[in-house]
């Protein structure tokens, strides 16, 4: 009988018990006058030191504003310089950070504020062609809690200078006063319905998790991270500031979003060892025309993460990009966010077909959705972990809390996912993404990883469209490489004989790009929608099913 699909992740390294003040301040004492931080579209360097001092400032100031421990600090502003320092200082005091997306829109920033309770807003002037400060004099008289807003270009010195008025003994006070499972982040999911809810993260929850991601690296003072992702969401914060921020290693933040240009200077330039990315970043790097130009070979390792990973382009990753201990990570946000990773020595075929193994100190198990049993080895099923990773809740949503994590602790991830004899974790897709076709179960990323074998396809991504005749079919989304052409019939018969008929698309659309979110995942809902509107297969996507 076949062994049922559960790990749990042994480790002699203990996890931390302190909170990132405590565990940032050991670092400083340990490699004060190494980089800690570059960020190379700002000019602005600072060793562990320099970054020390000027999160004590930054906290003074934000004492000085009236911040209390529990009070929530907003922070609206793509990556800069402030962003790190500010994260560092807000959990100095014991303020939770409320990471605000930059590609909010009024209605989102109104909603995230108000249902915060947010008291102190620290922004950018803008984003892009966003213009912050008019979409913040639009909604700020309905968000009655808020009563500072500081503007990154224009109030930092002022948050600076307000700081002298008080005395660093009242910040070593305030730290004493902090627990390592005080809530100290709140993070808002970006839910394709319904409103987003503010997933609770504590210091013990990102520090460990940074700490243990850092681990699997093996990241040291010597090492240089590339992290072109975005702060506002774990990614960034956790898997890129606290792992560096807990091993020594210096953050390099190429620039405010994501260019693959400034990217693939920044690690030639300031000689990265570790590249962060999501796919779609890794892609568009690896097919950028000045490619060739960069001296890529001091990189070593990175991560790959954020949604499902290509195994053509891991290849090309580790090959052509030279980060030959590239690691995949998977996660979500209500998990701080890592639950498995793949290892440095792990065999090539588990480093590209697997999302890894568990990670120390937390459990993972697959189970059938409907029966709530856990299904054997092989076997596909909801995967669901649970450990010191899992968030605190949902803010001030108990009711989704409690549909999200079960009264034995485990977070359901909506995740469809398989488990070796092994341990290592195949993600088959989302539950909601599943596509049953006249009866068979259609796993998108099976066909996307096929697709990705052909030479002249970039990017695939596969959906179900409505049928009035099977329920659902097959539908892909494919970009090409640079210069090529592609059509229909031609992939047509690419598939033929090599999948199973009843996977080989029936709908194909051709894109420059995909529709996604600003940390560059694909936004599957909305490429069903603009396939329904297009095919007019509103007739069958109105039909109900049970």
């Amino acid at each position: 009988m076949s062994s049922p699909s559960y790990v749990h992740g042994t480790s002699t390294t203990p996890l931390l018990g302190e909170t990132i003040g405590h565990n940032l301040r050991r670092t400083v004492e340990r490699y004060g006058d190494r980089e800690a931080l570059v960020v190379v579209s700002q000019g602005y360097r600072a060793t562990w030191r320099q970054l020390w001092d000027e999160t004590t400032k930054v906290a003074l100031g934000l004492l000085a504003f009236g911040v209390e421990k529990g009070d929530r600090v907003g922070l609206w502003s793509p990556n800069r310089f402030e962003w790190v320092v500010t994260q560092f200082a807000a959990a100095r005091i014991g303020a939770i950070l409320v990471n605000l997306n930059p590609a909010y829109k009024t209605a989102e920033l109104e909603y995230a504020l108000n249902q915060s309770g947010t008291s102190v807003l620290l922004l950018s002037r803008g984003f892009r062609q966003t213009d912050y400060r008019k979409m913040l004099e639009e909604v700020r008289p309905r968000c009655p809690q808020l009563r500072v807003s500081l503007v990154l270009d224009d109030d930092w010195k002022l948050l600076l200078d307000n700081g002298t008025r008080v005395s660093e003994r009242t910040l070593t006070d305030r730290e004493a006063t902090l627990q390592f499972d005080d809530p100290i982040n709140i993070q808002y999911t970006s839910g394709t319905t319904g409103f987003p809810k503010g997933a609770t993260l504590s210091h013990h929850n990102v520090l460990n998790n940074g700490f243990f991601v850092g681990e699997a690296l093996k990241l040291g003072a010597e090492d240089r991270v590339c992290i072109p992702v975005p702060f506002y969401h774990c990614f960034g914060m956790v898997m890129g500031n606290l792992a560096c921020a807990s091993h020594g290693s210096t953050m390099v933040i190429p620039g405010e979003a994501f260019e693959p240009l400034a990217v693939l200077q920044a690690v030639g330039a300031e000689r990265c060892t570790a590249l962060y990315g999501v796919p779609t970043m890794f892609i568009a790097e690896l097919d950028h025309p000045r490619f060739g130009e960069f001296d890529l070979s001091t990189l070593r390792t990175g991560i790959m993460a954020g949604s499902p990973c290509p195994i053509e382009v891991m290849k090309n990753v580790q090959s052509r990009m030279n980060m030959r201990e590239v690691t995949i990570c998977y996660g979500m946000t209500e998990t701080s966010p890592v639950s498995t990773q793949s290892g440095l020595e792990d065999p090539l075929d588990k480093r590209v077909g697997t999302v890894g193994r568990v990670h120390p100190h937390v459990e993972v198990k697959i189970l059938d959705a409907a029966t709530g049993a856990v299904v054997p080895r092989g076997s596909p099923g909801e995967l669901c972990t649970r450990g010191y990773s899992v968030m605190l809740g949902y803010w001030n949503n108990p009711e989704a809390t409690r549909t999200s994590i079960d009264a034995a602790g485990w977070m359901h991830t909506g995740d469809l996912a398989t488990m070796d004899e092994d341990g290592y974790v195949k993600i088959v897709g989302r539950i909601k993404d599943m596509i049953i076709r006249g009866g068979e179960n259609v796993y998108p990323r099976e066909i996307e990883e096929f697709l990705h074998t052909h030479p002249s396809v970039s990017e695939a991504q596969v959906i179900g469209v409505p049928s009035e005749k099977y329920g659902e079919e097959v539908m892909a989304w494919v970009k090409p490489k640079p210069g090529a052409t592609l059509t229909q019939e031609e992939l047509v018969r690419y598939c033929t004989g090599r999948i199973s008929t009843f996977k080989i698309p029936r709908f194909w659309k051709f894109v420059d790009e995909f529709p996604m979110t600003v940390t560059g995942k694909i936004q599957k809902f909305r490429m069903r929608e603009v396939a329904v509107a297009e095919l007019g297969l509103q007739s069958a996507a109105a039909i109900r099913t049970a």
